[in-house]
Parts: structure tokens; C-alpha cells; sequence
């Protein structure tokens, strides 16, 4: 069995409350459930935008705070993620890519692929040749062991008119190769702000909400000018593979209200 949690798009920042939220005290409340309540994980991800700014003073400061986890951390970069920055400060495997925060790690009885999707300079996800040939040679050094794949931007549209657009683009080679090898079992993704799941091809797909706030539903139907947080709560997500079967329990992490202050 591995037993994985899941947390993404921490947005992390020293420099005061974003968009009324308390990336801080949101992260530490994270933190204290995870070692309570899944201190027998074998792992934490953190599906990319780390940081809010790409800030080294962030980076810095994020470390020390996941340090304080019970279990190793496997980081991926986001669009807000600076990828120097994050890789001076934020701890990775040593056969990370020299180029890309990417990476293939065993834990438990799965192979965790981290992938990085960003793109230089822009919101959108790319994922180029170079990156996807280190997939295929990881994929196939993988043999008969279980895969759970992870990256920042989904590699398909979601129904979500205002984020679809900054999906991950020409995804078709990407999807091509996971889902050409029967041992990719699960993708998991964030970006949104928002949890989606469903299936691509057969591959099932989950996305997971913000640990820091959350994009609203598509209907009422909303656009960048009207955008403000859906009152939500942070969530953080508990992956189990035992056997053939992968389920992604959605955990509430504390009350929406929990570190605002715009009230």
C-alpha cells in the first residue's frame, strides 16, 4: 500500500494577506492535520505555485515551514514559481532534471512521477520534448510498479471558462505516452483552485482545491474583473493505492473563515 497527502497551490508569501487570506496561518493549520491525523504517510506532494511572487525570501521561509512535516516533501513548480529560487531553497531528489523540477521518486509500493509544466514568462503550461523524453525513459525504468503522475497544469479542459485557457497546451504527446503504458494509475493536478475529477482516455484524473483560496464554480458564471475567493475552506487530499485501486479522499483543513481578513 502507499499512502500519499496531497496539497497544492500554497501561494505562499511573507509579505502580508493575499486576496484577504493569511497564506501563513493557512499553511501551518495544513501542516498541524497532516502530522495529527496522517503522520504514517510516506509522503507529501505539493503540486506547484509554492510561492506567490518566485521570491527568494519565500522560498526560504516555505522551507522552514515544511520542515516541520512528519514525511519527506516532493515539491513541483508552478506558474508562480520561480524554478532557480525554488530549487536554492526548496529541498529535491538528486535526480531532479538540471533544467526542470522534475522527477521520479519510489515510495512505498508506487513510482511518483513529478512533472514540471511551466512555461518561462506565462500563466499557460507547455510540456516539451526534452521533458518528455525524460517521461518515456521514466515510465519504461518504472516496469511493472504502479504509477501516480502529478504536475501543476491540467493537460485538458476542465468546464472552467475562466481557467481552461491556461491549461496545459499541445498536451497530446503527454497523454499519448501515459496513456499508452497500463501501469499509469492516476493524475493528479492543480492550478484551478477547484476539485474536478474524471477521465481522459481511461486514465482517471482528480484536481485538488487551494490550501490558501478557492476559485469559484463556473455558474454563476464570473470573469477576471468580478473575481473574488468562493467562500470555501482549504482542502488537502489523502491518496491511498492498495493493489489496482487508487482512492483520493477530499479533507477539509479548517473553517473557511479560518485565517481571512477581509472580515
Amino acid at each position: 500500500m502507499t499512502r500519499l497527502v496531497w496539497l497544492s497551490d500554497l501561494h505562499y508569501a511573507v509579505s502580508g494577506p493575499l486576496l484577504g487570506h493569511d497564506p501563513v496561518l493557512r499553511l501551518r493549520a495544513a501542516i498541524a492535520q497532516i502530522n495529527t491525523h496522517h503522520c504514517d504517510a510516506h509522503a507529501c506532494v505539493i503540486t506547484g505555485d509554492l510561492a506567490e511572487h518566485g521570491l527568494e525570501a519565500e522560498y526560504r521561509a516555505l522551507a522552514q515551514e515544511l520542515a516541520a512535516l512528519a514525511m519527506p516533501v516532493y515539491a513541483m513548480a508552478g506558474n508562480h514559481d520561480d524554478r532557480k529560487a525554488l530549487r536554492a531553497h526548496i529541498p529535491l531528489p538528486a535526480q531532479t532534471m538540471p533544467n526542470f523540477v522534475q522527477y521520479a521518486v519510489d515510495v512505498g509500493a508506487a513510482r511518483v512521477i513529478c512533472l514540471d509544466s511551466v512555461t518561462e514568462g506565462a500563466d499557460h503550461g507547455s510540456f516539451c520534448a526534452e521533458r518528455l523524453a525524460w517521461l518515456a525513459d521514466a515510465l519504461a525504468q518504472a516496469g511493472d510498479r504502479p504509477v501516480l503522475v502529478f504536475l501543476h497544469h491540467p493537460p485538458l479542459a476542465l468546464g472552467l471558462p475562466m481557467l481552461d485557457p491556461d491549461r496545459l497546451r499541445d498536451s497530446g504527446p503527454l497523454l499519448d505516452l501515459l496513456c499508452a503504458r497500463g501501469t499509469v494509475r492516476h493524475l493528479g493536478f492543480g492550478h484551478v483552485h477547484r476539485p474536478v475529477s474524471g477521465s481522459v482516455r481511461g486514465l482517471a484524473f482528480t484536481s485538488m482545491r487551494s490550501v490558501l483560496y478557492q476559485a469559484p464554480p463556473p455558474e454563476p458564471a464570473w470573469d477576471w474583473d468580478t473575481f473574488s475567493p468562493a467562500d470555501e475552506a482549504p482542502e488537502m487530499g489523502v491518496i491511498s493505492l492498495t493493489g489496482d485501486a487508487v482512492t483520493v479522499q477530499f479533507q477539509q483543513i479548517c473553517p473557511a473563515s479560518y485565517g481571512r481578513t477581509d472580515q
